[in-house]
């Protein structure tokens, strides 16, 4: 099948553009308020988009907490997501009032940054301390913005908890990241396994 995305017309029960666009990683995104209240909240469009710096962004649908937070504050976490806290990552979507703290509302233990004025969970396995260095609303082929907001952070600071570490590299059949698929689904990456980049004659 063909479809052209202006009318999207795929004759789907569901838009299948974000099952094609998968595994995506899950930026689990910890901010505070400058009123002092703390925020968390799971992003699926999420990914590191550079290494030199390090830079890892995150988009919101609209104008929500994270970002509201992220641009007030110029900060925020990104918690590694675990198959043993998908509950938790799953119960901090909620979609609740500005101040309501996700921490308290999925069980979890809200840790200050070493860095960055931001929480995170104590709980993951890894965490990311951002400071943000662009915000930019992405634009379509009408020029128009979208409806989505990227956040793009410097990592300034990262946690590792070392019961993942085997060898000097962080062991993912332990650690059990949950990726996001299209519609509802989720899958977990412990089916690891690992391909020699070829070598050019």
């Amino acid at each position: 099948m063909f479809y052209p995305t202006d009318t999207n017309k795929h004759g789907l029960a569901h838009d299948p553009f974000k099952a094609i666009v998968a595994p995506r990683p899950i930026g689990w995104i910890g901010t505070k308020g400058t009123d002092g209240s703390l925020n968390l909240g799971p992003y699926s469009f999420f990914n590191a988009i550079s290494d030199r710096p390090k830079l890892v962004m995150f988009s919101s649908s609209g104008r929500k907490h994270s970002q509201q937070n992220a641009r007030e504050t110029g900060a925020f976490t990104c918690s590694f997501v675990s198959r043993n806290l998908i509950d938790q990552m799953n119960l901090s979507s909620a979609m609740v009032p500005y101040g309501i703290n996700e921490f308290e509302f999925s069980g979890l233990t809200a840790k200050q940054g070493e860095i960055v004025d931001a929480p995170y969970v104590a709980e993951a396995f890894a965490v990311l301390e951002c400071k943000v260095t662009e915000i930019i609303e992405p634009r379509g082929l009408s020029g128009e913005p979208s409806e989505n907001v990227m956040v793009i952070g410097e990592v300034v600071g990262i946690h590792i908890d070392e019961t993942i570490i085997r060898e000097g590299r962080l062991d993912m059949a332990i650690a059990r990241p949950v990726a996001r698929m299209g519609y509802m689904d989720y899958a977990e990456g412990s089916d690891v396994f690992e391909l020699i980049r070829p070598k050019t004659p």
